[in-house]
């Protein structure tokens, strides 16, 4: 897939003057079920499973509002404050009808802080209109083909996102993370909020794509 975002990400990544996690590469152990971004399940009635394995049958609570799973991820994302950065930049990127679709959809979705850590010419680089085709593929890197809730992410796993970019996954004290593999990581804040077309985890930061 044409790496469409690669020149912002360069930029974001140089401004933002993160931090690498070091030069050695971890041997790959994970298995090739771990590493698959595939539900076996996902039907209607494997959503409704999961509401009742999580046992929260009536939604998970999103800034004091139910996220519900009779609503698409748009809707619910609609409904919640915290997000309203990241609904603004889905919808000017044009990715609703997308994210509105039969899916499913695993979406890792930033809050306005995570935005916030931004710097401000970064954030106004992404809202430049002449930038919708590198927004996108940011966006497009926060989601995953499949629903995958947090049961199912394993520490180590790597997960190829809508833009064909690999996202990895680390778990530690029981905390779910998800990372570039090269930068701090953005922590999942609240997990499985589970919609109609897919499932949302709320996370603390914006992950970028590394250029290459």
């Amino acid at each position: 897939m044409k790496k469409i975002f690669l020149p912002l990400a360069t930029a974001l990544t140089l401004s933002l003057g993160l931090a690498s996690c070091g030069g050695d590469k971890t041997t790959e152990t994970t298995t090739a079920t771990e590493n698959s971004t595939a539900n076996p399940a996902d039907s209607v009635a494997a959503m409704a499973g999961d509401s009742a394995r999580m046992a929260k049958p009536g939604g998970v609570m999103v800034d004091g509002v139910a996220m519900t799973a009779d609503k698409d991820i748009v809707d619910n994302a609609m409904a919640a404050k915290s997000v309203s950065t990241l609904v603004s930049l889905v919808k000017q990127a044009g990715l609703v009808e997308t994210l509105k679709g039969a899916g499913p959809f695993t979406v890792f979705a930033p809050t306005n802080a995570a935005f916030a850590k931004l710097p401000k010419a970064a954030v106004a680089a992404l809202q430049d209109p002449a930038n919708a085709a590198k927004l996108k593929g940011v966006l497009t890197y926060h989601v995953i083909p499949g629903r995958l809730v947090a049961a199912d992410l394993k520490d180590g796993q790597e997960l190829t996102t809508v833009n064909g970019e690999k996202l990895h996954i680390s778990v530690k004290d029981g905390k779910v993370m998800v990372s570039n593999g090269k930068d701090a990581p953005a922590t999942v804040q609240i997990a499985d909020v589970i919609s109609k077309n897919g499932v949302t985890h709320v996370i603390d930061g914006v992950v970028l794509p590394l250029a290459k």
